[in-house]
């Protein structure tokens, strides 16, 4: 009977706990809905009408979507993300590293040091943009400047070339982010267990063999969870680019969030731009996808 009692007063207690942690999540679950779930799908809903944002709106089914591959500025977009992807993720992730590799080391000044790098992560990227934008002024920018100095006759044209203008706004991204990244490398650095490397010494071990052997395996999930963040990160480039460059010259550096927005908000088609956006969102699901399966070969749990 006392057992009853005692499980009786035990469920009772279990249900409080339970109903206490849910009503905890009530607020975020709340916000979630609102602010998350109904918009996505809101916005696919969208995505399939010839919406304007005022008045009626017709079903069109995947018209928009059919559209997107007709759509020259489209392809040109969707070019342009993929080059801006695979030059600023592999560069920003090397120089992250480098960086945390340098800094892991005992320096004078290590922490000015780390400060310094991180500092351009804790300015808006609009600052940035201005700021940038004055450095690689094409006739009287101190960038230009200096490589006159040192006898070259036709600097860049940087922002104003089409040629340079994406390859200025990947300098100028990987400069911003890479001490962001460079904090997390730190922190993977740093849980690995020195005996390691000393038994490496031990061995024999040269500086390359240490990194290639002990460095790099034990940083494999750092590593893999910098190359997820700034996969997603790249194909949502916006703001550094709407401030520099507003997507030219011409359509050299138009992506697809700039692609977006300004059918949304240039040109008044709605459901186009809601298209191109759930087609950017298949394109980040793939990749985080494909990232998430192939980790098995790479990454290495073993900490």
């Amino acid at each position: 009977m006392t057992q009853i009692t005692k499980k009786k007063r035990s469920t009772k207690l279990n249900r409080r706990e339970w109903a206490a942690g849910y009503l905890f999540l009530l607020p975020n679950l709340i916000g979630f809905f609102i602010f998350t779930a109904i918009p996505v799908v809101m916005g696919f809903i969208v995505s399939l009408t010839d919406y304007t944002g005022f008045g009626d709106y017709h079903f069109i089914g995947f018209s928009n979507y059919i559209k997107m591959f007709q759509d020259s500025s489209f392809i040109i977009a969707l070019k342009n993300n993929l080059f801006y992807t695979f030059t600023s993720v592999p560069l920003t992730i090397l120089f992250a590293l480098l960086l945390a590799l340098m800094l892991n080391r005992k320096l004078y000044f290590g922490d000015a040091f780390k400060t310094v790098y991180f500092f351009p992560n804790l300015t808006s990227m609009v600052a940035v943009g201005c700021v940038w934008l004055q450095l690689f002024e094409e006739k009287n920018g101190p960038v230009n400047q200096m490589l006159s100095a040192f006898g070259m006759d036709n600097p860049p044209k940087w922002f104003w070339g089409a040629a340079t203008a994406m390859i200025s706004i990947v300098i100028v991204v990987v400069w911003k982010q890479a001490g962001y990244y460079m904090i997390m490398f730190l922190g993977g650095l740093k849980n690995i267990p020195t005996h390691l490397y000393e038994s490496a010494k031990i061995d024999g071990a040269t500086p390359m063999e240490a990194f290639r052997y002990i460095t790099w395996p034990m940083l494999s999930p750092t590593t893999f969870m910098v190359t997820i963040l700034t996969f997603i990160g790249s194909f949502q480039v916006f703001d550094i680019i709407n401030v520099t460059t507003e997507g030219g010259p011409g359509r050299a550096t138009t992506v697809l969030v700039m692609r977006v927005y300004q059918e949304a908000f240039r040109y008044g088609r709605m459901g186009y731009a809601s298209a191109i956006g759930y087609f950017l969102f298949l394109i980040v699901f793939l990749i985080t996808l494909v990232q998430w399966k192939t980790q098995k070969k790479w990454v290495n749990d073993d900490q």
